[in-house]
């Protein structure tokens, strides 16, 4: 859900309780609209995430690793030569913006020291963040804006470098915040009779999220989008007291982080108790907004992260994946037309019994087929231009290349079927990826597959990266490796893992390789059982109820000569069937 200003408010105080006094150590930025501080506070060293995303724009502090680009974008460098090492004296919020200002105090070149203001305006598809001097002038933003067109306010609002900081135009609506209760019961007096409850608080007031207005109707009577001339002069009463009881809340920053779970998916979240969803949601209470958010974007944003750096391999695979899957289904037509190659054998047979009755310039013969049962005529096709010894043996010849064409067309659909498999596997892999790392180490792999150009440049050619696999620990203390990608994959089952360690793979799914490392003893259920959940897990059936999942020590599988990356088979297995659990996954990684 985007953030409302209510919401927002809640973050802020937590921020401003955490982070008053704070040191940067070190800025960063891992992604295009994300900034990294690593901050030195009271209560030891913190990460302060403050995301510009027009999907998601937030600040929160973090405890989700995410990796940083090799060169640093330049706005990156800007802020660090204006922040590094300077404090943060204050996070505040004006009154009912959904903008967050650091107030920060750094040193200049001189070594004086000079107030600097980050502003995060945390508005969908208008997200930014702004570095401003002291006296209020842009010194840069995450994302410039030079018309209001672009900024899509209509307001003609400038974000340039060198110009006044302005906030964003002010929507006319009532704050809640400041109406009392008179000013609250004239504006329900002149409410539309017929208009919704929740509609009406959302068109009337600010700050307000679809969600609130929406709870705060379910609370007054009963049902969320319960109209006003129902609820009549009591229900109206209650309304205005839900209101009244929820501004006096966030006055006095009670706030109660809270995910809303939908068919086992977190769906939303919020900062009250909401009854909107009955039995329908399942509700979890957080001790911070921050652990809230973090739980709540960890997979929504690495899956965003990797479509954006994936982005060329993804088409490129998508591409080749289709490509190969049309060819497939072609040579299956061919395939398929081959079968009915002994009528041309026949044909043939029928014409050379014929050629008394055939001549050169003929275009059909009509003349009994002794292969029917019944003895019934046949009309068999002539090429004029042929003699009638010509056409019979066109007959035999299309026969043979039917019969060829089986065999090569056979060999082929193999070929070709390893071949999506292993494209399929490649996407799966795109998806399991943790970073930029991963991403070019699966770009190496379709480079020596040849499904990518090598590097033009000479200083690329020859540079070869490497990521490690993910680590597990079972509960038991067995540690337990998953591979990331087919390069991985080749790496911990043919050439890191013992003979005795145990091997898992989903059953005839896409996934990874999974290694548990017995250490030379018997593993125990427990470590079986959770090898073969994270196999599921990181695998393309993780969506669903039941996956089987196969196990076998590692001396029982084999990569066959000229297989592709990630290809082997094996023998004298065991299936297992678990349900993909992605808080073992959690639970069990190695940080």
């Amino acid at each position: 859900m985007p953030l409302d200003a209510l919401c927002l408010s809640g973050i802020v105080h937590e921020l401003n309780t955490a982070l008053a006094g704070s040191k940067i150590d070190k800025i960063y930025q891992p992604g295009r609209d994300e900034i990294l501080l690593a901050l030195r506070t009271q209560g030891g060293n913190a990460k302060l995430l403050l995301s510009a995303n027009p999907s998601h724009p937030r600040p929160q502090l973090t405890q989700l690793p995410r990796e940083n680009p090799d060169t640093p974008p330049m706005f990156c460098m800007l802020l660090r030569k204006h922040l590094t090492s300077g404090r943060i004296l204050e996070v505040t919020q004006p009154p009912l913006e959904r903008v967050v200002e650091f107030r920060l105090e750094a040193l200049d070149e001189l070594g004086d020291r000079v107030e600097r203001r980050l502003m995060l305006e945390v508005i969908s598809h208008r997200a930014n963040l702004v570095l401003l001097d002291g006296e209020g002038r842009i010194l840069d933003c995450i994302r410039r804006v030079d018309s209001g067109l672009s900024d899509g306010t209509g307001s003609g609002r400038l974000l340039q470098p060198g110009m006044f900081y302005r906030l964003p135009p002010a929507q006319s609506k009532e704050d809640p915040l400041h109406a009392d209760r008179q000013r609250l019961e004239e504006l329900l007096s002149t409410a539309p009779d017929e208009a919704q409850a929740d509609k009406w608080l959302l068109d009337t007031f600010g700050g307000l999220s679809p969600l609130v207005c929406r709870e705060l109707a379910q609370q007054a009577g009963g049902s969320t989008d319960i109209r006003l001339n129902v609820l009549g002069p009591a229900g109206r009463t209650r309304l205005l007291d839900q209101l009244e009881r929820l501004i006096r809340s966030v006055k006095e920053n009670h706030f109660h982080p809270t995910l809303i779970y939908l068919d086992g998916k977190a769906k939303d979240f919020t900062f009250l108790p909401v009854t909107q969803y009955g039995g329908a949601a399942k509700l979890e209470n957080w001790p911070t907004f921050s652990a809230m958010l973090d739980q709540f974007y960890e997979q929504k944003e690495s899956l965003e992260r990797i479509k954006q750096k994936g982005q060329d391999l993804i088409r490129s695979v998508t591409n080749a994946r289709d490509r190969t899957a049309r060819k497939i289904g072609n040579q299956e037509k061919e395939l398929a037309a081959t079968l009915d190659r002994d009528r041309l054998r026949e044909l043939g047979d029928i014409l050379t019994s014929s050629l008394h009755l055939m001549k050169k310039g003929m275009s059909r013969l009509r003349t009994v087929d002794f292969y029917d049962p019944d003895g019934k005529e046949v009309d068999i096709k002539l090429d004029p231009l042929l003699t009638p010894q010509q056409n019979a043996a066109k007959y035999y010849k299309d026969y043979n290349k039917a019969k060829k064409a089986e065999e090569m067309l056979t060999i082929q659909l193999e070929k070709g079927r390893k071949e999506l498999d292993y494209l399929n596997s490649v996407l799966e892999n795109i998806t399991l990826a943790e970073g930029e790392r991963d991403l070019q180490e699966i770009r190496q792999e379709l480079t020596d597959t040849g499904y990518l150009r090598r590097q033009a440049k000479a200083r690329d050619r020859g540079r070869r990266v490497s990521s490690k696999p993910m680590e597990f620990r079972s509960s038991a203390g067995l540690r337990i490796s998953v591979g990331k990608n087919n390069i991985q994959n080749d790496l911990l089952t043919c050439k890191q893992a013992f003979k005795s360690d145990i091997w898992f793979h989903t059953q005839k799914i896409h996934g990874s390789h999974v290694i548990l490392w017995t250490e030379g003893r018997q593993p125990d259920a427990q470590s079986l059982t959770e090898a073969a959940g994270l196999a599921a897990w990181f695998s393309q059936g993780r969506d669903s109820g039941k996956v089987p999942v196969d196990y076998t020590p590692v001396k029982y599988v084999k990569k066959p000569a000229g297989a592709r990356p990630g290809m082997v088979v094996y023998t004298t297995y065991e299936t297992a069937w678990v349900t993909p659990d992605g808080e073992l996954s959690k639970r069990l990684r190695v940080k």
